[in-house]
């Protein structure tokens, strides 16, 4: 990463979580995409494995600029210890930090009180961009999910609950009765064909928006896209620029 790049590291205790929450800004003007980190990651992930690198351009030009933060995959979805109901509970806990927490710091360092921003993330990082995404379609205009899934139910040992129902995009998204909001939303679902990828996934998710009316645009790339960074770091600046014209 250039040493000239506009870094702005911040953070704060986060009082529904009970842990302090870093957040990392790149950039200082253009279009603004918060991004959500794989697995077990942290806010720093897409520096070390150099998305934001190839993201500089965009940057530089002042076209774009990031905020990236942490997950709680670790105390939460991916953890064996936790019971599934507390899973869901640590689950909603966080989709109120992003919607509560995450988002009024950034409307804030944008100086504007109603800012809607783009939202992406690749493999368990586009689970939870999808469900912010359509949680709260007042908050994010655009959803970029990268060789991911939508139903986290595969976590849950066969828990239901209503905090599980409305954490888990396959579930809620088909039980919406009017999805007119969404209208002017874009989704952008990319994914791989190769080692490690589920395009089925992708598919499938993608029949059920168009089957609720909500537009979206379906990526499916060749057996030579693995699920792993460097096709990431092709599809991101790929859909960024090409896609949503950035």
């Amino acid at each position: 990463m250039s040493p000239d790049l506009p870094r702005d590291v911040f953070g704060w205790h986060s009082p529904r979580l009970g842990l302090h929450m870093p957040i990392v800004r790149y950039g200082d003007y253009g279009d603004t995409l918060l991004l959500l980190p794989t697995a077990q990651a942290d806010f720093l992930e897409y520096e070390r494995f150099f998305l934001i690198k190839v993201l500089e351009p965009l940057i530089f030009a002042r076209r774009l600029n990031v905020f990236a933060i942490d997950s709680i995959n670790r105390h939460a979805w991916m953890n064996d210890s936790v019971p599934a109901p507390e899973k869901v509970r640590r689950q909603q806990l966080y989709s109120g930090y992003v919607e509560e927490e995450v988002m009024p710091h950034v409307r804030r360092v944008l100086g504007q009180g109603d800012a809607r921003v783009a939202v992406a993330g690749a493999s368990f990082g586009a689970f939870h961009a999808a469900n912010q995404f359509f949680r709260r379609p007042d908050l994010f205009h655009t959803l970029i999910a990268m060789s991911g899934f939508f139903d986290v139910g595969a976590y849950t040992d066969g828990y239901r609950s209503s905090e599980l129902y409305f954490n888990n995009p396959a579930w809620f998204v088909r039980g919406m009765r009017d999805t007119s909001v969404f209208r002017d939303n874009r989704v952008h679902l990319v994914t791989g064909a190769g080692e490690y990828e589920r395009p089925d996934l992708s598919r499938r998710f993608s029949q059920l928006l168009w089957e609720k009316g909500i537009w979206n645009d379906l990526d499916v790339w060749g057996a030579d896209m693995r699920h792993d960074w460097p096709t990431w770091r092709e599809m991101l600046p790929y859909i960024l620029e090409h896609k949503l014209g950035w």
